[in-house]
């Protein structure tokens, strides 16, 4: 990445609110449920389909649709017409849903007998186990 390229970067993150632009690690990963807590789509709940850590960013599944009018490709191996997609909402928007409990939680993180990192709800108490785990 470029030098003016990194700086873009760190200005957006730090128009985003995020300190001196510095990326923060998603906890919530592709495939977990989630609940949108603010915006046009609050109260919804869906699976998340990818994640952009870059621009601290989560696309969910049957939240934020967008269109995208496309043209047909020149050789014909892609049709052209009106194209449905999941947008990316901000991170910050978006609520964990226990596995357990079926409620909104806010987490916490914990160690495994393995030794590796975990995140526990905060409600039930439950490590949350993910769906493709």
């Amino acid at each position: 990445m470029t030098a003016k390229a990194e700086h873009k970067r760190k200005v957006h993150l730090q128009h985003e609110g995020w300190f001196r632009g510095r990326v923060r690690p998603l906890d919530i990963r592709q495939g977990d449920t989630v609940e949108v807590i603010a915006g046009k789509d609050k109260g919804k709940r869906g699976v998340v389909e990818r994640t952009l850590p870059e621009q601290q960013r989560v696309a969910v599944r049957g939240v934020n649709l967008l269109k995208r009018h496309t043209r047909a490709g020149v050789k014909g191996n892609m049709q052209g017409g009106i194209i449905d997609f999941d947008g990316p909402i901000p991170y910050s928007n978006v609520m964990l849903v226990c596995s357990r409990c079926d409620k909104t939680t806010r987490i916490s993180h914990g160690l495994n007998e393995q030794g590796r990192r975990v995140i526990i709800c905060k409600k039930c108490g439950e490590r949350h186990e993910r769906a493709s785990a």
